[in-house]
């Protein structure tokens, strides 16, 4: 009788901790990659990719950046608000370039952290470039509101990158 309570006591234990962590797991690492294909060369290509003070130049949702030295940038996005990005990495032989949010404004854009990930390569018909953001919610609660939830952070995430490839296209091959 012992033993059959014992193993009873285990179940019912395991059954409450399993319950209690579905609850308590947080936000999810969510991501986005986007690819397009850019009638130029990648040399011409990468010059406006690896500009990191000139985003705004090309990318339709940005109104304006200003650098606050040479690898921290305040991107004012023409919807409103600002968000501040550092580059991490910009590797000129592979054609990358790495850069993660440093100051997050959920307001802005609806996630608590990103890294982004630019990379430029070579293609039948001139370059193909691919846009890779890894990112949390804006709300990193276990019940987010609808606005900061997972779904609202891979769609902004999403718009923003394809708008992003969508408006360098545009630029170089103008």
């Amino acid at each position: 009788m012992k033993k059959v309570f014992n193993k009873l006591l285990l179940m019912g234990l395991t059954t409450v901790l399993m319950s209690v962590s579905a609850f308590a797991h947080g936000p999810t690492p969510q991501r986005v990659d986007e690819q397009i294909t850019i009638n130029a060369d990648v040399a011409t290509v990468w010059q406006q990719v690896n500009a990191f003070d000139q985003l705004d130049e090309w990318h339709p949702a940005v109104e304006s950046i200003v650098m606050q030295d040479a690898t921290t940038r305040v991107v004012t996005l023409k919807s409103g608000g600002e968000i501040t990005d550092s580059l991490d990495e910009s590797d000129e032989e592979r054609h990358y370039v790495g850069y993660r949010l440093l100051t997050e404004n959920v307001d802005a854009m609806p996630v608590s952290f990103y890294t982004i990930s630019l990379g430029v390569e070579a293609a039948d018909e001139g370059s193909v470039v691919t846009w890779s953001g890894r990112f949390y919610r804006a709300d990193t609660g276990n019940f987010p509101p609808e606005h900061l939830n997972d779904e609202a952070a891979v769609k902004a995430m999403t718009d923003y990158a394809r708008s992003g490839l969508e408006g360098l296209k545009a630029s170089v091959e103008k």
